[in-house]
């Protein structure tokens, strides 16, 4: 059976559930937590998502994800495939980290934010590793008892369904915690209630869907990235595929697998074929693509331009 596509909702509320792949860990110190922290507070500042809420288990991770007018999907695929080059590098490894496709539900934030809230702070209490939530570190239930500073979370959403005064919010809503001590496992916070990927009441659900737009977007064609890319480091199309190692024409195919996945446009997989390559040589230039983006601003804005000028055309 086909994957049905994930549902793009700006300003969409979203529980994203993340796990290591076999079941195995995803961290192995409190290092990979804390740059997994950093990875989710560039990600913030990159795509202009917020982070309501979250719980870093041993080998699986929840997130309250509130997005802007970049999808899900995108946000995600920059934490996975920037934690797990850290991971196989500091664990000395290759492969998969996690267990396929995140697992994302949009919820009705009217009727399920707190007590979501409340699942995802309560999860290591429910897993026997702690009494108190307050005494597992990695999670965002510290933050809003005001115990530790975390910039990068929001925290005013859940606190404005408390008291206005600071001091009555946190206990109020410590209060609110512990009164979920006793809840087990709930199956509609892991599969939703429409398909698994909503839940909500019919009348959030039926809202949803309707705001879908039926005429899907469909990403450029990879013609279009290879023209715009060619253009700009005036490269002619047609050594592209010709054997050699210049330098210009390397960088340029790496550029254009790269916008190619970036915008879903072809998998590396095609863009190999495309260029006549190995698929693997393709994959080791695009992560040097990657890399780059995230160090030097020049050329991040570079891409932004073309990204800009591949989607107008």
């Amino acid at each position: 059976m086909a994957r049905k596509p994930r549902l793009h909702i700006p300003g969409g509320f979203y529980h994203v559930m993340l796990r290591g792949n076999g079941g195995q860990d995803l961290f192995f110190g409190d290092e990979d937590r804390s740059h997994f922290y950093l990875l989710l507070q560039e990600g913030i500042s990159r795509y202009g998502h917020r982070i309501h809420g979250f719980c870093c288990m041993t080998n699986h991770v929840h997130l309250l994800i509130q997005v802007s007018d970049v999808p899900l999907s995108k946000i995600m695929q920059n934490i996975s495939f920037r934690f797990t080059r850290w991971i196989n590098k500091h664990q000395k490894r290759i492969g998969h980290l996690f267990q396929g496709r995140y697992k994302a539900i949009l919820i009705d934030s009217d009727q399920y934010l707190l007590e979501l809230i409340r699942y995802i702070h309560l999860n290591p209490v429910r897993s026997k590793l702690v009494k108190n939530a307050t005494e597992y570190p990695w999670s965002s239930h510290s933050t809003y008892l005001g115990l530790e500073m975390l910039p990068w979370l929001t925290t005013d959403w859940v606190f404005g369904h408390f008291s206005r005064q600071r001091a009555a919010c946190i206990r109020q809503y410590s209060r609110f915690i512990d009164e979920g001590l006793g809840e087990s496992h709930r199956s509609d916070f892991h599969g939703g209630s429409i398909d698994g990927r909503i839940l909500g009441n019919d009348v959030f659900t039926e809202r949803v869907l309707s705001s879908l737009d039926a005429k899907t977007v469909k990403p450029p064609i990879l013609k279009k990235i290879i023209k715009t890319v060619c253009a700009e480091f005036k490269v002619d199309e047609n050594q592209l595929d010709k054997l050699g190692r210049q330098r210009n024409v390397t960088e340029v195919r790496a550029i254009i697998a790269y916008l190619s996945v970036e915008l879903k446009s072809a998998t590396l997989t095609e863009v190999a074929q495309k260029f006549d390559r190995d698929v693997s040589t393709i994959s080791i230039a695009v992560r040097k693509i990657e890399k780059r983006r995230e160090g030097d601003k020049e050329f991040h804005c570079q891409l932004e331009l073309m990204i800009n000028a591949i989607n107008k055309a």
